[in-house]
């Protein structure tokens, strides 16, 4: 197979990464938007040995699990890998795909997998957008999202998975940019001054943060910014984030707040949480109460357990076990997110609750090799970022012995590897759930119970 030979193949299954595959006499081919079921002509871009990778050309009969994408530029943007589909059908690939996972990686046999938890709308749910700035290629100042694979800004203020006010925002701030010749960063070159713009909204409050990240110590004319910013209803914290590094990394390490909270405040079920700009907080509020609430049922607390919460973040899950059990320590690497932590404890009247900073591989690990005796736990949850857990601190868990386990995961692949080395030292698979937090891309939570054997 060579590079720009075009195939006509059926689609018969998708990557993890969206992509779909068909054969050419058994020699597989992924292709960027395309679905399981249609039939589609194809050039190829780039070949391997074993597999190649080939552009849509055209579809020639649509799958029956196609649906008409809303955002015109979905495509381009790559962020929704999915949007066509149809959302019944994207639940359905994205059970299958926990489900392969834990049985390919994993070896196990009989999942008991509870049916995955969607969502009544797929848009419109994120609380969280970080929009790059830069100016096209006729000069225009512009904000939108990098195209897939690339780090090119393709235009677009009105993502349909954020909300509608995000608009609003960032024209003000384009506006006052162009206004005071303020210019956007250049990757190229390490010159100019924004960014980024973050924005959060608070789902439940209605109440909105933005935070420019800027490559120097200080923004410009930010009292004019501010005056326009004020005017939007619900207006609650403005901030700038320093970040000067020449790295793809988007926020900065300390922010200061120009006017008002330097947090804004969101619930879930009956908690209140403050989220300052370099907290992380899930961004699908409907489906992080769903995604909670499994994981304390999973839990199954009376009121007598001890239980450690690692990767806790503002406490956000720690705070939910912490009405049901005796006492919850949260561990959390980044020091803002635990101040956040510490102040949602105290601010819902929550004290049976102690949070750590460090990394969880390290103050759990030490934690017990230092005290065995005391360090213990009834139940430990973890909710790891995508490359999971570290080994140590798999065979710590192991070696404290608590009777669950609840493994909360964002990557089904580092889940299943995980829950094999937690089940060959003496654990067993209780339960599966996958919450899709994530519609139309190809992202998935799922929440796992261990029983100690």
């Amino acid at each position: 197979m060579k590079k720009d030979e075009i195939y006509q193949i059926t689609i018969e299954d998708m990557s993890h990464t969206g992509e779909g595959i068909g054969k050419v006499n058994g020699f597989p081919l992924f292709v960027k938007d395309a679905l399981i079921g249609d039939e589609v002509e194809v050039k190829v871009i780039k070949a391997k040995k074993n597999y190649a990778f080939a552009r849509l050309m055209k579809i020639i009969r649509p799958s029956a699990k196609r649906t008409e994408a809303p955002c015109p530029v979905h495509r381009q943007c790559g962020g929704c890998q999915i949007q066509a589909m149809d959302y019944g059908a994207q639940l359905e690939f994205k059970q299958n795909m926990v489900a392969n996972n834990l049985k390919r990686i994993g070896g196990f046999e009989d999942v008991p997998m509870e049916t995955i938890v969607g969502m009544n709308d797929p848009f419109r749910y994120r609380n969280k957008a970080q929009y790059p700035i830069g100016r096209n290629k006729e000069g225009k100042l512009i904000a939108g999202f990098y195209a897939g694979r690339t780090h090119n800004i393709m235009e677009c203020e009105d993502c349909l998975l954020g909300d509608e006010g995000n608009v609003v925002i960032l024209r003000k701030i384009l506006q006052f940019m162009d206004a005071f010749g303020i210019e956007p960063y250049n990757e190229s070159t390490g010159t100019g001054l924004v960014r980024h713009v973050l924005i959060r909204k608070g789902y439940f409050t209605g109440q909105w943060m933005v935070c420019i990240v800027i490559n120097g110590t200080k923004l410009p004319k930010a009292d004019v910014l501010i005056d326009s910013l004020r005017s939007v209803e619900g207006m609650t914290s403005v901030s700038v984030c320093v970040n000067t590094r020449r790295d793809n990394v988007i926020m900065g390490t300390e922010y200061e707040t120009l006017w008002g909270m330097p947090y804004i405040q969101d619930t879930i079920s009956d908690i209140r949480y403050r989220i300052s700009p370099l907290s992380f907080f899930q961004v699908n509020p409907v489906q992080t109460q769903r995604l909670y609430n499994k994981a304390l049922d999973y839990a199954e607390l009376s009121g007598n357990e001890t239980v450690w919460d690692l990767y806790c973040g503002t406490g956000s899950i720690s705070l939910f076990l912490a009405k049901q059990a005796k006492k919850v320590y949260g561990v959390e690497i980044i020091p803002q997110a635990i101040e956040d932590a510490k102040a949602n404890a105290s601010d819902n009247g929550i004290h049976n609750v102690e949070f750590l900073v460090g990394k969880a591989e390290e103050v759990f690990v030490n934690a017990f090799k230092e005290n065995p005796a005391e360090a213990t736990a009834d139940v430990v949850v973890v909710d790891p970022p995508r490359k999971g857990c570290d080994g140590e601190l798999l065979h710590t868990m192991i070696k404290m012995g608590p009777k669950r386990i609840v493994y909360v995961s964002c990557d089904s692949a580092t889940l299943a590897r995980d829950l094999k080395i937690l089940c060959e030292g003496g654990y067993e698979l209780g339960k599966v759930c996958p919450v899709d937090m994530f519609p139309n891309t190809v992202h998935v939570e799922t929440v796992c119970l261990l029983l100690k054997k």
